[in-house]
């Protein structure tokens, strides 16, 4: 059996080269048929929100980084959507510029990226990966629709369901369906055509990938060609049952009321899928609560009042970008064994697209827009994604600190049950079902209240020591627990 100090990830050198000619007779079969020795089980392979698929014997080191950075972005959602309202500049930017907020979305497919390069390599059958990518398609897509299509009214109101003709198709975990789906099935489909790598240059890795970023070369085409060029004509709106019209008939607008963006949406998803309260309720056009929320002005722009998806098709097909930059960064982790090689490739292309996006930006050429998922912004939030990746890697995995992160790794190991439970207010939900005499009467109000916000006699102060205290490190903890009896949840 191999040296395990020379085991990354789960594979030997000679599995891996098995791998890559498509001979997997080399390889031995546990009793799962996955290909890989029980005693040498890949254990960061995990993919998307799910942190940890199997309990396994971990004689391979851990890439630990992994699932603190997973941790990290949905330690950042629960932060940035339940503190947001009482710290708008850590809210979505209501249009141009970037704020905390506005690298969730980036940073989880980022990971979910990284995190196929190294689950498939351990599935030698196309066959089989393919089922694997279609299943946990679908259960992304019905997890998003069930809780973001407004079935779910969690946590404030304890009703539930949603009128058919007004449910929203789009959303968080059907983005990263569709990232995931298409960058997955381009990394199985294309194994055998892959050119075997056997002295990593700092170029080799691109060209031994080349269809994946052919796949991402592809995705930016489309995005760029529809944006610019698409005509986008009036369209209207009932609010209120009263109809508005947003005047347009122009061609590559990059403002709320006439980007093809926003066209694209209304047309495939109709007017009435579509999100209903956009952030660029809160710009100063609409507001003068700006940057907060309040009343929209007396004569606001009839845009104002309309719907926008920010998880729409056309942005979600920039968004497939991402997730090509992070499957980069996890073929070098399975290419480059040296901890300088492996950073040299990470830090040089994240600090190549920060520069990129900050000249786009800043020249006004394409500016840096979350809602839009414009160029810059995927250029902006893909290379700070890296360079936070690579800190990670060498603060955890190359010096040792595991300690400080280890509740960010406990989230990222259970990464689905936290962004369900605490992300989206199921758990709060439930506990807001049972109430004193008034609905609003209920536990999680009385903490609130008397735990946060009257000891500190502000509101604000108060929001934000309930979210650190009552929910990121409440489930943190619980995310140890369930990590020390082994249990996951995993799609």
């Amino acid at each position: 059996m191999e040296d395990p100090k020379k085991m990354e990830e789960g594979l030997a050198q000679k599995e891996l080269h098995a791998f890559r000619d498509g001979n997997t007779d080399k390889v031995d079969k546990n009793e799962d048929g996955d290909g890989i020795k029980k005693d040498e089980e890949e254990s960061s392979s995990v993919v998307l929100l799910d942190g940890q698929p199997e309990a396994v014997k971990q004689k391979s080191k851990r890439i630990a980084t992994l699932d603190a950075f997973r941790g990290l972005t949905v330690v950042l959602m629960i932060l940035v959507d339940d503190a947001g309202e009482a710290y708008p500049r850590i809210d979505h930017s209501p249009w141009n510029g970037c704020t905390l907020a506005d690298f969730v979305m980036p940073f989880f497919l980022f990971i979910v990226g990284a995190a196929i390069a190294l689950a498939l390599k351990r599935i030698p059958r196309r066959r089989d990966a393919l089922k694997k990518i279609i299943l946990r398609t679908l259960k992304l897509l019905f997890w998003g629709i069930l809780l973001q299509g407004g079935y779910s009214h969690a946590p404030t109101d304890i009703a539930y369901g949603v009128d058919l003709k007004h449910i929203r198709w789009c959303g968080i975990l059907q983005r990263i369906a569709l990232v995931y789906m298409v960058v997955a099935l381009i990394e199985a489909l294309t194994f055998k055509q892959r050119q075997s790598i056997t002295e990593p240059g700092h170029f080799s890795i691109f060209t031994a990938y080349q269809w994946q970023w052919v796949c991402g070369f592809f995705a930016f085409l489309i995005y760029m060609i529809t944006t610019y060029t698409l005509h986008v004509p009036d369209w209207s709106y009932v609010d209120h049952s009263k109809r508005y019209t947003v005047k347009c008939g122009m061609r590559g607008h990059l403002g709320p009321a006439c980007n093809a963006v926003g066209y694209v949406d209304r047309q495939v998803w109709g007017v009435n899928h579509l999100y209903q309260a956009p952030v660029w309720k809160r710009l100063k056009a609409c507001t003068l609560s700006s940057p907060n929320s309040g009343p929209l002005r007396e004569h606001a722009p009839s845009w104002c009042r309309g719907p926008f998806e920010p998880e729409g098709l056309l942005s979600s097909i920039s968004a497939i970008m991402s997730g090509t930059i992070g499957i980069h960064y996890g073929h070098v982790l399975i290419h480059f064994k040296d901890h300088s090689d492996r950073l040299k490739q990470w830090v040089s292309i994240g600090v190549v697209l920060l520069i990129v996006a900050i000249i786009l930006h800043f020249t006004d050429a394409i500016p840096i827009n979350k809602q839009l998922y414009s160029f810059s912004y995927m250029c902006f939030t893909a290379g700070a994604a890296g360079i936070v990746f690579s800190g990670f890697y060498i603060l955890i995995d190359m010096w040792g600190f595991r300690m400080p992160f280890l509740f960010l790794e406990w989230i990222g190991m259970n990464a689905m049950l936290v962004f369900v439970m605490a992300a989206q207010g199921i758990f709060e939900g439930f506990i807001n079902g049972w109430y004193y005499k008034s609905p609003d009467n209920t536990l999680v109000y009385w903490i609130q209240e008397h735990v946060f916000n009257d000891v500190w006699h502000s509101t604000r102060v108060g929001t934000l020591l309930y979210v650190i205290f009552a929910q990121i490190t409440f489930w943190a903890v619980i995310a140890g627990i369930l990590h020390k009896l082994g249990i996951y949840w995993k799609l």
